[in-house]
């Protein structure tokens, strides 16, 4: 046991020995290599620097938007200061009586209320835990707070739709043009009778 912990000790501190030495080392150029639209391989030069940018404290690079249809609104619902513009903001969790009584938050309600995700002083904008608002069609990072996995998954193409090219211009769903963002889950459905085969009568 204790030869175990004595060379768990020693490999960790070779291994940030190894990575002092590799950071504090001149700056050398990464080859970063991607396939253009026709298919060209393309390899081009960046300082390690550059890699490492958005790790540094102080340098958080934007976060990427992706290309998707307008948000699924409710006809006539937006933009939503038509009504909340001149509303004063009433943050108590209660149920609601006098709009959105349609609305059923069967989403982690026991933790969640509608100014959660919804910005109080814009209802035109969406809020993220860290207080940065975004639009509306940049939902999916509301949504990858806690579905981190679900988003990671979104964004390469395995969760999701996502329509276009496999090297080229793609376009995505949003989360909510398939999940309600209120009740997401989604409602069990009566299943279909097989397919009749040919020849076959149809009972």
């Amino acid at each position: 046991m204790k030869r175990n912990r004595r060379l768990t000790a020693l490999l960790g501190s070779g291994l940030l020995a190894v990575l002092l030495l590799v950071l504090s080392g001149p700056v050398q150029a990464a080859k970063e290599k991607y396939f253009d639209r026709s298919g060209r391989l393309i390899v081009e030069e960046k300082p390690a620097a550059d890699l490492l940018r958005p790790y540094q404290a102080g340098n958080r690079e934007p976060e990427k938007t992706f290309p998707v249809p307008a948000p699924p609104f409710s006809e006539g619902i937006y933009p939503c200061s038509d009504c909340h513009g001149e509303m004063e903001t009433n943050p108590q969790r209660r149920e609601l009586e006098d709009m959105h009584t349609d609305i059923v938050l069967n989403h982690a309600e026991g933790q969640r209320w509608c100014l959660d995700c919804h910005n109080p002083d814009d209802r035109d904008v969406l809020r993220l835990v860290s207080g940065e608002t975004i639009p509306f069609d940049q939902s999916y990072r509301l949504c990858g707070q806690c579905h981190g996995d679900k988003f990671r998954d979104w964004k390469v193409g395995i969760h999701g739709k996502r329509t276009g090219y496999w090297n080229g211009d793609k376009q995505y769903l949003l989360c909510a043009h398939c999940h309600n963002p209120h009740d997401p889950a989604f409602k069990a459905m009566k299943p279909l009778p097989p397919p009749v085969r040919p020849g076959e009568a149809r009972h």
